[in-house]
């Protein structure tokens, strides 16, 4: 039975916008956070400047919040929360693993599956941790939240996943607050593929945009986008109504629509004919996780023996440079389907 002390020490592992919101919206809880940095220059950047400049400019730091590159403070932390890109998850874990310990509740908030292993994040880490001996309590955390407006404080409901209810739960009363509404499930696989998969929709919803098409085609594209995921997550153990829900649905309507999503602006830069180095260079080490995690979900998909036509056609963009008008066509001739 994990049991964590009255106002638990808690320590958001990466500083980009993500990890940086989420350190905000928990001192809006009431805690204090320890926001920790994989350089110290980032750290010193983020402490001189009082904010975090490069990655969620315009938001100050509070004295509730300390900024840290040293491995060390991962000991004294009773909930981790992982918010490491997916490509540097794995060394990252295998660099910060010597500092855990039993005892620990640690929180995926990564959204990606892992290139050539097809693992989701919770696994990656998991699997990098028990090379130590030790296991401990991981969950994810997803849903529809776009990190500046988590900074702002505006209204944001995500989902929380454990194997152990009471676990989730007290991840729940620990970080919710006014401004963040937790809802808590089981279902981390789920959870996980929905939050990792919705990127790479929201990316042909922006190469939808990018070549001038309308709303009709965005709406298609979600919901036989929803429909490809589900096919894959209830394949992989999950369950459909978790797709259904913030983690599934909810997510990829953000992120298909809503013009903070770096997935769907590199798929309209795509679609109006940039190439995707350049696209990528232009994010200033921002990262839009779906360009890693295509490859990878269609290498899961293939091992469950699952059609997911829409990933297949943007990896064809993105790994081959096919043309994006050429790419919607071929969707629309593929041969005709009964629904459900």
């Amino acid at each position: 039975m994990t049991v964590l002390p009255i106002n638990p020490r808690i320590v958001v592992l990466g500083a980009g916008a993500w990890g940086t919101a989420i350190a905000l919206s928990i001192t809006r809880a009431g805690r204090h956070a320890v926001l920790w940095a994989h350089t110290p220059d980032l750290a010193r950047e983020i402490i001189n400047a009082g904010e975090n400049r490069q990655f969620l400019p315009g938001f100050p730091l509070l004295d509730t919040i300390t900024v840290t590159a040293d491995d060390e403070s991962i000991a004294r932390a009773d909930i981790l929360f992982s918010v490491i890109p997916s490509e540097f998850l794995r060394p990252t874990m295998a660099r910060l693993r010597t500092h855990m310990h039993t005892g620990q509740v640690l929180v995926s908030a990564t959204k990606g599956v892992e290139n050539g292993t097809f693992l989701r994040m919770t696994q990656v880490i998991a699997s990098s941790i028990a090379e130590t001996g030790l296991t401990l309590p991981i969950g994810a955390l997803s849903g529809p939240s776009f990190a500046r407006e988590v900074a702002e404080g505006q209204p944001t409901v995500v989902t929380v996943a454990f194997d152990d209810h009471a676990v989730a739960a007290l991840v729940q009363r620990e970080i919710s607050s006014e401004s963040l509404r937790l809802y808590t499930s089981a279902d981390i696989i789920g959870v996980e593929l929905g939050g990792a998969l919705k990127n790479v929709i929201a990316i042909a919803a922006g190469v939808a945009a990018g070549i001038g098409l309308g709303h009709n085609s965005t709406a298609g594209l979600i919901t036989r986008g929803i429909a490809e995921i589900t096919r894959l997550a209830v394949a992989c153990g999950g369950r459909r109504e978790t797709l259904a829900g913030l983690s599934g649905l909810g997510d990829l309507v953000l992120t298909c629509t809503g013009d903070l999503s770096r997935n769907r602006t590199v798929g309209m830069e795509l679609g109006q004919g940039r190439k995707l180095p350049e696209i990528l260079a232009s994010l200033g080490g921002k990262v839009a996780e779906g360009v890693l995690t295509t490859r990878a979900a269609l290498g899961l998909a293939r091992q469950h023996r699952i059609e997911m036509p829409i990933t297949e056609q943007m990896e064809l963009i993105l790994e081959q440079g096919k043309d994006p008008r050429e790419a919607i066509r071929d969707l629309m001739l593929r041969p005709g389907k009964h629904e459900h």
